[in-house]
């Protein structure tokens, strides 16, 4: 049988439509529909139960999928295995994390990255949005948050600490701004998410967290748009360090509270690899994540 129409019918089932299966594959729902009908027509058992609004796994599918889908695993686990052998991990990763971070702490080690691993084509995916990883058929995702909850695999890349920023002129031209406190009196740059765009958390070590309630009438939903308003001396904006650490090893923008820890959500947040729950690792995933654990710094 037909290992690829295996691996259609299982992604029928993690989408739940000919439609929605057909969009990752990017082929028309049709040619879908008749791999599944091959399938089921070889193995003399119906898989799916349709209708004109549903799909849904008949009894039948669940029992040979729960098969199927270690079996098309213990594959890619033998291929990779294979071509371990050579020591040239190759094949396509996807991978996506926020547009900022994209840009800031992946793109730059690309040409590092492509000259390691010719043989792994590396395709990013930048989205402020959290695309669903199955869906979307992607290998790896770097999300920002504290400890993430759900059913994905996960581990640390790297810690990440926030920043309140201002430019030199701002704070040039400005009221007094030597203490969280003085925020209030001041026009800041407020990121578009809910925790960040009415208070900041500040603290030292050993003492109990301040709020200190923001406000403004610049609000953005994008980092990267943000770091340029606060360079642009519009207000004092909360970023994180991995942003804005070389602009002020630069000086073009000031840690306004450098003895401070500083967040709008919790103090311990990282950068996260997460990727999909499942038995086996493919080793071109493996030396992506490697990779971008070794060059990213430590304390972003």
């Amino acid at each position: 049988m037909d290992i690829e129409a295996l691996r259609i019918v299982t992604l029928v089932a993690q989408q739940g439509s000919f439609a929605a299966a057909a969009r990752v594959l990017t082929v028309d729902p049709s040619s879908v529909s008749r791999t599944v009908a091959a399938v089921e027509a070889d193995l003399g058992l119906r898989l799916f139960q349709r209708s004109t609004r549903s799909l849904s796994v008949t009894e039948e599918g669940e029992v040979y999928l729960a098969r199927l889908v270690p079996l098309l695993e213990e594959l890619d686990h033998a291929q990779d295995d294979a071509r371990a052998v050579s020591r040239h991990p190759a094949g396509p990763v996807r991978l996506t994390t926020s547009v900022a971070f994209a840009h800031t702490c992946v793109v730059p080690h690309l040409a590092d990255f492509t000259s390691r691993y010719s043989n792994i084509s590396l395709e990013i995916l930048p989205s402020d949005a959290n695309l669903d990883l199955l869906a979307n058929s992607i290998d790896l995702a770097i999300r920002l948050a504290p400890a993430p909850a759900g059913d994905l695999i996960s581990t640390k890349l790297l810690d990440t600490r926030y920043r309140v920023v201002a430019s030199p002129d701002y704070l040039a031209n400005s009221d007094l701004l030597s203490v969280p406190a003085d925020l209030q009196h001041h026009n800041c740059l407020r990121f578009a998410l809910p925790d960040f765009r009415t208070r900041w958390r500040f603290r030292t070590a050993g003492e109990a967290p301040i709020e200190v309630p923001v406000s403004g009438n610049v609000i953005i939903a994008n980092a990267l748009s943000l770091r340029l308003a606060a360079l642009d001396g519009l207000g004092p904006a909360l970023l994180a360090g991995w942003l804005v650490n070389d602009d002020i090893a630069a000086g073009t923008l000031v840690d306004v509270f450098p003895d401070l820890e500083c967040t709008a959500t919790e103090f311990n947040t990282a950068a996260w690899v997460l990727y999909p729950s499942r038995s086996y690792l493919p080793r071109k995933v493996r030396v992506t994540i490697d990779f971008f654990r070794a060059v990213l710094k430590p304390n972003g």
